[in-house]
């Protein structure tokens, strides 16, 4: 029988378990650089993931939503495809360009020039550091 306030007996043991088992999994976790178990020397980290520049990533996606509707009449939302304003305009310079490399040269120099453009036009874009008169800029 147990007093008002005062735990049963069991509850200690409740309550100590998960203590327990924090404090064990606190100890396993041992300072950076510290040999492993066995002695076995810390294995070092891996290199961190590359990242792709703004220029570079307005590039690609700017090209990519070029080839999708140069052979179309209507450029479609700029926000379904992910694009900026600012990019969205270097994509309707870039199609516009390439629509009419088609007609005269033909679909590989359509191909080539929207590489080209695409990357001129991002990397002007972005030359001082990135766009900065609004997030839908």
């Amino acid at each position: 029988m147990t007093t008002a306030g005062a735990p049963r007996a069991g509850a200690a043991g409740r309550l100590l378990g998960p203590a327990l088992l924090t404090g064990l999994l606190a100890t396993g976790c041992g300072a950076s650089g510290t040999a492993g178990a066995g002695g076995t020397p810390p294995t070092s980290p891996s290199p961190p993931p590359s990242t792709t520049s703004p220029e570079e990533l307005c590039a690609r996606i700017v090209a990519h939503w070029s080839r999708e509707v140069l052979d179309s009449t209507t450029y479609g939302d700029y926000q379904s495809m992910g694009l900026s304003n600012g990019q969205y305009e270097i994509l309707r310079t870039v199609v516009d360009a390439a629509r009419a490399a088609k007609r005269s040269q033909g679909a590989d120099a359509a191909d080539e020039l929207i590489d080209r453009e695409a990357g001129e036009g991002c990397a002007n874009r972005y030359r001082s550091g990135g766009p900065t008169e609004g997030p839908w800029q």
